[in-house]
C-alpha cells in the first residue's frame, strides 16, 4: 500500500485565464495538442505508485469529469487504486469564499476515510514532472511537519505575477508565503505542492474555517509558520504555470523545442491521457510546416509555423498560420492569416480573414464560434 494518497486541487480563486475558463476547469485544458492539464499531476502519482487519488472541482465539471472518466488510462491499479471525482457544491454569493479549503471542508468525510498516513497535495494548473515518492522519503527523513515543492526563476518580475512565492532560511525552511508582486527577478515560486500527515491537513482545515471563512491553504500553512517546521525541497526540470492566459499561450509554445520538451517528457516517467483513435495527419500537396507540433487526424494544406495544432484541425489552402495555440477541431479557411493567437475548440475562420495580435499580447477567439 502506498504512504500517501494525492489530492488534486483543480481550481483556485487566483486563477485567471480569460476565454478557455469561460467554458472548462483548468484541468480540462488542452495541453500540447493532446493533452489536458489535469494529466501532468495525476501522471506524477501514478508513476509514483499513488493510486488513490480525488480530485476536487467547482467550476464547469463537464469537459474534465468526460476525460477522467473511470481513471483506467492512467495506469491505476484497478484493484486498489481509485480516481475519485469530488464536487463543491457551495454556491457562495461571493467568489472569496470559493477557496480549497472550503472544498475539502465540505468533502471532508472523504479525506478522513482514506487508509494512508501521508497526503500529497497538487495543482491542477501547473505543468512539471517530479517522482512523489522520492519527495515523501525526504519528508519523512526530514522529519518536518510540511513540505512544499518550489521551483527557483530569474524571471518575476514579468512572469508567475499569479503565483506565491516562498521566503527561504538559508536551511531551506520557509519562514513565510507570500504573493508574487514581480519586485524583484529571482524568486522561489511555490508549486502548489504540499506534503504532510493526514491528520495534519485535517487539523489545518478546521484551524482555517475557524480563523476565517476567505483563507486558503496557503494562507493557514503561512500563519503556521512559527509554530510547524516547514520545509521547502527545490524542483528541476520543465515547470510553467497556467494560472494566467499568457502563461498558458507561453508554455504551449515553449514545449514546441525539442529541447525544452526533453525536460518534461521523458520515456521512463510517461504522461498519460485519454487517448482518441483517429488516422494520422494528412499532408497534402503545397503543405508547408515549419516547427510546430501537429496532433493526429488533422488535414493540412496550407502554411504552418511554430504552432501547436490539437486533434481534428483543418488548415485550407493559402491559409498561413504562425505562433499560435489552435484546439481541436478548428478549421482555418483558405488564404485567413492568423498569428499570435489561441483558437479554442470548434472554430471556424471561413473568410479570408487577417487576425494578428502582437507577440507580447497573444488574442484568443472564442470556442465554437465563426468568423
Amino acid at each position: 500500500m502506498a504512504r500517501a494518497f494525492g489530492i488534486i486541487a483543480s481550481s483556485g480563486t487566483h486563477i485567471k485565464v480569460e476565454g478557455l475558463q469561460d467554458y472548462r476547469s483548468i484541468g480540462a485544458f488542452s495541453f500540447l495538442g493532446r493533452y489536458r492539464a489535469i494529466d501532468f499531476p495525476i501522471s506524477n502519482m501514478s508513476n509514483s505508485g499513488i493510486d488513490r487519488i480525488q480530485v476536487y472541482v467547482r467550476h464547469k465539471p463537464r469537459s474534465l469529469a468526460e476525460h477522467l472518466g473511470t481513471g483506467r488510462h492512467y495506469n491505476i491499479n484497478s484493484k486498489s487504486g481509485k480516481l475519485q471525482l469530488l464536487f463543491s457544491e457551495n454556491n457562495a454569493e461571493n467568489t472569496v469564499y470559493n477557496t480549497d479549503i472550503a472544498s475539502y471542508a465540505e468533502n471532508l468525510e472523504f479525506i478522513e476515510r482514506m487508509r494512508e498516513p501521508y497526503v500529497i497535495i497538487a495543482p491542477a494548473y501547473m505543468v512539471y514532472a517530479a517522482n512523489y515518492s522520492t519527495l515523501i522519503d525526504a519528508h519523512i527523513e526530514s522529519g518536518a511537519d510540511i513540505t512544499l515543492l518550489y521551483h527557483s526563476v530569474d524571471n518575476a518580475r514579468e512572469k508567475f505575477l499569479n503565483c506565491d512565492i516562498l521566503n527561504l532560511n538559508k536551511q531551506k525552511g520557509v519562514e513565510s508565503i507570500e504573493l508574487n508582486r514581480g519586485s524583484a527577478q529571482k524568486r522561489n515560486i511555490f508549486m502548489d505542492t504540499y506534503i504532510m500527515k493526514k491528520e495534519l491537513l485535517i487539523e489545518l482545515i478546521h484551524k482555517a474555517r475557524k480563523i476565517s471563512s476567505m483563507y486558503k491553504l496557503p494562507q493557514i500553512v503561512n500563519a503556521s509558520a512559527k509554530d510547524l517546521d516547514i520545509r521547502g525541497i527545490a524542483h528541476r526540470g520543465y515547470f510553467a504555470s497556467l494560472t494566467d492566459f499568457k502563461g498558458y499561450y507561453d508554455a504551449n509554445i515553449s514545449l514546441i523545442d525539442i529541447k525544452t520538451a526533453d525536460s518534461l517528457f521523458n520515456s521512463d516517467w510517461p504522461i498519460y491521457t485519454r487517448t482518441d483513435d483517429s488516422c494520422p495527419t494528412q499532408y497534402f500537396e503545397g503543405a508547408n510546416v515549419k516547427n510546430s507540433v501537429i496532433s493526429n487526424g488533422c488535414l493540412i494544406e496550407g502554411t504552418v509555423e511554430n504552432c501547436v495544432i490539437g486533434r481534428g484541425c483543418q488548415i485550407k489552402p493559402g491559409a498561413v498560420v504562425k505562433n499560435s495555440v489552435i484546439l481541436s477541431h478548428t478549421v482555418i479557411g483558405k488564404n485567413a492569416h492568423i498569428e499570435n493567437q489561441v483558437v479554442d475548440k470548434w472554430v471556424r475562420i471561413l473568410h479570408e480573414n487577417e487576425i494578428i495580435a502582437s507577440e507580447d499580447h497573444p488574442g484568443y477567439i472564442r470556442r465554437d464560434d465563426t468568423l
